[in-house]
């Protein structure tokens, strides 16, 4: 089933999102609507939060990046395969030279900024099935998820942009928190009042 994406200014995006267990209820059910609702929104990673729930977990599948050719090939093959659930991550160490990409978000449409990260990030984290792994991504694998991450901690790409450019997006930002934007998919507003 698609979900509304849950738009900027929305509370539940800047809560700390709390863990969750193998017990959760329907969590089958609710990986495979967020992988739809990310699918039908033409993104390639999305965060529980977005869908209105406080927990930590997010999909992402990266796959579509494995096609740039300005990438190194390196980079290409780690993304070729990049389709995962990560439930209740935890970031060990970000590591490397800060580098600039354009980044956008289901939350904010219509807004792309250059964001910097770090290049490389280690973490652990639960699959579906509830196994524990720990991996090393680097690149743009490295930066969807630590877009996808910030998200469980109440960050949205925005925070991390000048306080000129945050002055420069203000009005676009306020607009789509009042729902006054097109976006090609379902989202829910936090300040659109009920009749």
């Amino acid at each position: 089933m698609i979900l509304p994406v849950v738009a900027y200014g929305d509370p539940v995006l800047r809560k700390v999102a709390k863990e969750i267990d193998a017990d959760y209820p329907n969590l089958t059910e609710l990986i495979a609507n967020m992988r739809q609702t990310m699918y039908n929104a033409s993104g390639v990673g999305i965060a529980a939060p977005q869908i209105g729930k406080s927990i930590r977990l997010f999909v992402i599948d990266a796959t579509p990046f494995a096609d740039d050719e300005e990438l190194t090939e390196a980079e290409r093959e780690q993304l070729k395969d990049f389709n995962k659930v990560f439930i209740n991550p935890t970031v060990l160490k970000e590591e490397g030279d800060e580098w600039a990409f354009s980044e956008g978000c289901l939350s904010i449409p219509d807004i792309r900024e250059d964001v910097f990260r770090q290049e490389s990030v280690t973490f652990e984290y639960f699959d579906e099935n509830f196994e524990k792994h720990q991996q090393t991504l680097t690149g743009v694998a490295a930066r969807v998820f630590q877009h996808e991450y910030d998200h469980l901690e109440g960050i949205l790409f925005t925070d991390k942009l000048s306080s000129l450019k945050k002055r420069i997006l203000k009005k676009k930002l306020e607009k789509i928190s009042l729902g006054k934007i097109n976006a090609d998919y379902r989202m829910r507003f936090p300040n659109i009042k009920k009749k």
